[in-house]
């Protein structure tokens, strides 16, 4: 069985240009992800620190799967976020060196915790 953790913060996921520098508050968060592609920069970053961005999407909730996972574990992000899909919720998904984070809609969250829950999966 594998056990995720409700994280308490709100985050926003914010959508910057592609030549933006990363604002200097992002790095003093305790906890933030940054994505870069050729087209774009996403943060994640917790919804009380406030930068200037293109688009932002607030009120999103972060479940992480407890781990470290390793790397020869398979279908576990496909598997939480097919439970999610069934119960027709949306998330935002992110995989670090140790393991997942699924960012749900603040007001979804108790539905995605008690599909999980149904779902044999332990969320603390």
């Amino acid at each position: 069985m594998l056990t995720l953790k409700l994280l308490k913060e709100n985050f926003s996921i914010h959508s910057l240009a592609v030549d933006s520098k990363i604002p200097a508050k992002v790095f003093d968060a305790p906890i933030y992800f940054i994505g870069k592609t050729y087209d774009e920069v996403s943060i994640v970053i917790p919804s009380s620190i406030n930068i200037d961005s293109e688009d932002v999407e607030a009120d999103w909730q972060a479940l992480e799967v407890v781990g470290p996972l390793d790397f020869n574990l398979t279908g576990i992000l496909s598997s939480i976020s097919t439970v999610l899909a069934n119960e027709k919720i949306s998330i935002f998904a992110i995989s670090t060196f140790d393991t997942d984070y699924i960012l749900v809609k603040t007001n979804k969250v108790n539905d995605a915790v008690s599909a999980l829950r149904k779902n044999h999966y332990q969320v603390i």
